[in-house]
């Protein structure tokens, strides 16, 4: 393999490390971590030198490189190279036309494929990568996607993540909606997750020793705590999500069978967007596995006079009690 061909797989190694704001990246952990890259990509031993390593930087600064703002921090007696601001990237560069016909070709591709079972998703990939590349000839936007614009938290997503897969132990301080004063949790990261235009942070709770999930919207700060050692999570959350609709897992809770009649006008619907992965139809009924939770009454509820709750009779009952709820509410306000 060409040598200037390693140098362009090492720049971007390099612009990896240099563009973490989750860790710091000394001389000898540059070495180490170029090394492990490139020999698994060669297939064979290939040693990077400090010395090369240090005329990368060089030319990754100069006019004739990248012009890349790499800082050189002194710890101590040691030196970490990071970049300022670390949203800089030599990889974020326009895209010229030889290059946005490429990924119109790729696009292509993908449409010939996407039909095939078990690849659906590459419809929605293919569809936002049109729309966020500006790639189609349309000069007016003609799709949208679900999201929620407003949303507080938001900007915790990519710290968390990043948090996640660098198995950092956090204090993340969260104030729910039901909370006077905000607390403060020590929480070992594992999972994020989408739901309702929400997102929720999963993990261990270390006073209690169990899973915790926290919306990103009630969180006030995160901050890492380096001190403590990560507990890795043991958990599938596959199967953790498997027996429930939405984000709750009461872990004592049974799995149960719930029975649902829908109108005829709104059956059709029900039948083209399953409630849950196990629903069946059965003789005019709704059938669901799952186990109970807020989420799921929610749902029950949003569909209003269409539904009826038949079994068990557990859920019918707080069904019934939200109902007579609201209708002495409604009653309430025209007396």
């Amino acid at each position: 393999m060409a040598t200037n061909k390693h140098a362009l797989i090492r720049y971007k190694l390099l612009d990896k490390c240099f563009s973490n704001k989750w860790k710091k990246y000394f001389i000898d952990d540059l070495i180490e971590y170029c090394t492990a890259e490139l020999t698994a990509y060669v297939g064979a031993k290939t040693k990077v030198s400090r010395r090369q390593l240090l005329d990368d930087i060089t030319f990754m600064r100069s006019e004739g490189g990248y012009q890349a703002p790499i800082l050189s921090v002194r710890e101590g007696k040691r030196v970490y190279y990071c970049y300022d601001p670390p949203e800089f990237s030599i990889l974020k560069q326009p895209l010229n036309a030889s290059e946005q016909e490429q990924i119109k070709q790729v696009l292509e591709t993908l449409g010939r494929i996407s039909g095939v079972p078990q690849l659906e998703w590459l419809n929605a990939v293919q569809t936002k990568l049109s729309s966020g590349l500006k790639l189609d000839r349309q000069q007016r936007p003609v799709i949208s996607f679900e999201e929620n614009e407003f949303l507080r938290g938001l900007e915790y997503l990519e710290p968390l993540y990043q948090h996640i897969i660098h198995r950092q132990m956090l204090a993340i301080t969260y104030k729910g909606f039901k909370q006077t004063d905000p607390i403060v949790y020590g929480i070992h990261p594992y999972y994020l997750k989408q739901y309702n235009n929400r997102w929720f942070l999963f993990g261990l709770n270390e006073d209690n020793g169990q899973i915790q999930n926290l919306a990103l919207d009630r969180i006030q700060a995160i901050r890492p705590l380096e001190l403590l050692s990560y507990k890795n999570s043991d958990v599938d959350f596959d199967d953790y999500f498997y027996d429930i609709l939405g984000v709750t897992n009461a872990i004592d809770r049974e799995v149960e069978q719930v029975i649902l009649k829908f109108t005829e006008g709104r059956l059709p619907y029900v039948l083209s967007k399953p409630i849950h992965g196990s629903q069946r139809y059965k003789d005019g009924f709704i059938y669901l596995n799952l186990k109970i939770n807020r989420e799921l009454e929610s749902l029950v509820l949003s569909f209003g006079r269409d539904v009826e709750v038949i079994e068990p009779a557990s859920f019918r009952d707080s069904i019934e009690q939200i109902v007579g709820e609201l209708f002495q509410c409604y009653s309430f306000s025209r007396s």
